[in-house]
């Protein structure tokens, strides 16, 4: 039987921790899933929001990984730690959110622009913009619109005064979504 508590039981661990932006891991996940609630997403979407930086908490390689040089691939430990608890309209947005940011550097002007200084340090380590091949399929992926509507929640969620819900206030779609 799986039991919310263990799978934020990471957010009562690290959610303290920074990752090079001007929030926490768990105010950063709080923000990201309140405005994909307030945009009225679904509640995968929200839930993926909530949990889209999942892997920085699980990965354990510390904070700031990226300016030590490290690519952790969070996204990838995220979604594949998430599988066995979500369906795919969870883990699939997860997985494809930093491939998200880099089809949108390569197809939208002005969007690079707009990154914060440790999201373009982690870009550099993630591969850059992607290249043509790589847009198409990228574009192709299921989830890849999904993956980017994630994205541009992702890059609004890091102000500090941001006023956002509690944890707590996500269990019941969190409990509503969990594989049986």
């Amino acid at each position: 039987m799986i039991h919310l508590n263990d799978l934020l039981e990471p957010y009562n661990q690290y959610g303290n921790l920074h990752y090079g932006e001007g929030v926490t891991e768990l105010a950063h996940a709080l923000q990201t899933a309140y405005l994909a609630q307030k945009a009225g997403e679904n509640e995968s979407m929200i839930a993926a929001a909530l949990l889209h930086d999942y892997g920085h908490l699980v990965h354990g390689l510390g904070e700031n990984i990226a300016e030590q040089g490290v690519d952790a691939d969070h996204e990838t430990v995220g979604a594949n730690a998430l599988e066995k608890w979500f369906p795919p309209s969870v883990t699939e947005p997860i997985r494809w959110h930093v491939a998200a940011k880099r089809y949108l550097c390569a197809t939208e002007l002005g969007y690079f622009d707009q990154l914060s200084p440790a999201s373009v340090l982690s870009l550099q380590l993630q591969g850059g913009p992607m290249n043509p091949e790589e847009l198409v399929e990228f574009s192709a992926r299921p989830f890849a619109e999904e993956a980017v509507r994630l994205r541009r929640y992702d890059d609004l969620a890091k102000r500090p005064d941001a006023n956002t819900p509690e944890l707590t206030h996500y269990h019941n779609t969190l409990t509503g979504l969990l594989l049986r």
